[in-house]
């Protein structure tokens, strides 16, 4: 029996990327499944680097691997909403039902994988009488927060506020992990009054789907994992099929090229990375705090260093017009002989390198997959979104990377609250990660084989493929 499952990615260039190895990933397993991928109108700031990604995918789009490009006509707005786009949603799916119907052999419509910020599209499924699944772009210990602390909303068992949780001393007990997490650490949009109530009824409508494939590996995420299938835990099943990583690089780019040489001539390890991922940028001041510190430290680097945004809404971090200006005076001359800055990289590439050996990452979760996939130990320095909660699991939980300090504040993207990170704690940071035969490089190195293993033929990750699979097939009787 043929099938069909229908995509609906959130419309920023991360989540689309992991919804098409995801997708290739499916129909490389199943024969008989087909995929549609509906792509919606981009986030603002990412129209420009995604409707270039769109357009190359029409090169491998095939008969069982279409996208559904409905992202033209409509401005790109930073104030998206998935809501806004139900009806044309809603027509495409019409549409490809009636073509079922019109060809033989067709298949027939299994449901729909909707993205984490997408649940809006839950009642679509509903609607047309099929299952709705979730692809969960991030990690199974996030996931399993975000069902505790609906819960304990919804009992009224919930009272951490916004005016005091940076500077509590309380713990919660969270059943996903093995130890007390603090309720400092937790990220400010389960701490807000405007972001809470958006969170609470997302796990809410997690609780009506079918099932939740979760980018993260078994042996990575044991315990969380565990708990997401405990009996009368009213979760649905979560698949670990992760890691789910764009392994194609940008070795072709003139300037990223130029990067590689002068990596391939550094000694292996020896090189700390610094890289904050697409919106991470810093003012002046903490940008010469990273710069002395750099410098203090004796290591080489590899610095891609970005401005801040004056308005995230509105642009994404550029690059500083005179780095002279900004960096200590004659640090470039002092340091020439072993520090590159650059602006942006293709990251992917760099952490392939041999000569990489740390990497100071704002803890984002497909930056984290890509440093363990490659054996390189992580510094944490989170900036927004979950990235303090995935800095704090893989610090303190599974010890997977090195931290920088031990409680962080304010709301980077908004610019509100920060502390500024001291000389002091970047370069002590610096010297624990580099640290040749320290335990966490040993660990990072034994997580990153069970990486590899998980996706070949009866690893962890390909058997939970599998299940889901048949789960999808067993939900369509």
């Amino acid at each position: 029996m043929k099938f069909e499952l229908v995509f609906i990615p959130y419309p920023i260039i991360g989540h689309l990327k992991s919804t098409m190895e995801m997708a290739k990933l499916l129909v490389e397993q199943e024969t008989q499944l087909t995929i549609s991928i509906i792509v919606l109108p981009f986030m603002s700031g990412d129209e420009t680097s995604a409707s270039a990604y769109v357009a190359s995918l029409s090169a491998i789009s095939n008969d069982r691997l279409r996208y559904k490009d409905i992202s033209g006509g409509d401005q790109p707005t930073a104030n998206f909403h998935v809501g806004n786009h139900i009806a044309i949603v809603k027509d495409t799916i019409a549409k490809l039902i009636n073509d079922y119907t019109t060809k033989p052999d067709s298949p027939r419509l299994a449901g729909l994988v909707v993205d984490m910020f997408c649940t809006s599209m839950i009642d679509v499924a509903k609607e047309f009488n099929v299952p709705s699944y979730l692809f969960y772009t991030s990690n199974a210990g996030i996931l399993s927060l975000g069902f505790h602390i609906q819960k304990l909303s919804d009992e009224n068992k919930y009272n951490v506020t916004e005016t005091d949780f940076e500077e509590s001393e309380a713990e919660l007990i969270v059943p996903s992990l093995t130890r007390p997490y603090p309720v400092k650490c937790i990220p400010i949009g389960l701490a807000t009054k405007e972001w809470l109530p958006l969170f609470v009824n997302q796990a809410r409508k997690f609780r009506e789907l079918k099932g939740i494939l979760v980018n993260t590996v078994d042996e990575l995420e044991p315990h969380a994992l565990k708990f997401l299938s405990s009996s009368g835990n009213d979760t649905p099943p979560a698949y670990p099929v992760g890691p789910l990583l764009q392994l194609e690089g940008y070795k072709d780019d003139e300037k990223q090229l130029e990067i590689l040489q002068w990596l391939d001539k550094q000694p292996p390890r020896s090189v700390v990375f610094l890289c904050f991922g697409s919106v991470g940028g810093f003012d002046e001041k903490q940008t010469r705090e990273i710069a002395v510190a750099l410098e203090r430290s004796g290591y080489r680097f590899l610095w891609s260093l970005r401005r801040a945004s004056p308005n995230i809404d509105k642009e994404h971090p550029r690059e500083f017009t005179n780095l002279e200006e900004i960096l200590p005076e004659g640090f470039f001359d002092r340091v020439k002989e072993r520090g590159k800055v650059i602006g942006w990289a293709s990251q992917l590439d760099i952490l392939a390198n041999p000569a990489v050996g740390g990497f100071i990452t704002h803890c984002g979760w497909n930056s984290m997959l890509e440093s363990l996939w490659f054996g390189v130990p992580m510094a944490a320095w989170p900036l927004y979104a979950e990235q303090k909660f995935n800095a704090f699991m893989m610090v303190e939980e599974f010890g997977l990377a090195v931290e920088i300090r031990k409680y962080w504040r304010g709301n980077h993207l908004a610019g509100v609250g920060t502390v500024m990170v001291t000389t002091e704690e970047i370069e002590r940071a610096i010297r624990c990660l580099m640290e040749e035969d320290s335990d966490v490089r040993k660990r990072v190195d034994e997580m990153s084989q069970n990486c590899r293993v998980a996706l070949m033929d009866g690893g962890s990750s390909r058997k939970a493929l599998k299940i889901f699979i048949q789960d999808v097939i067993k939900n369509l009787s």
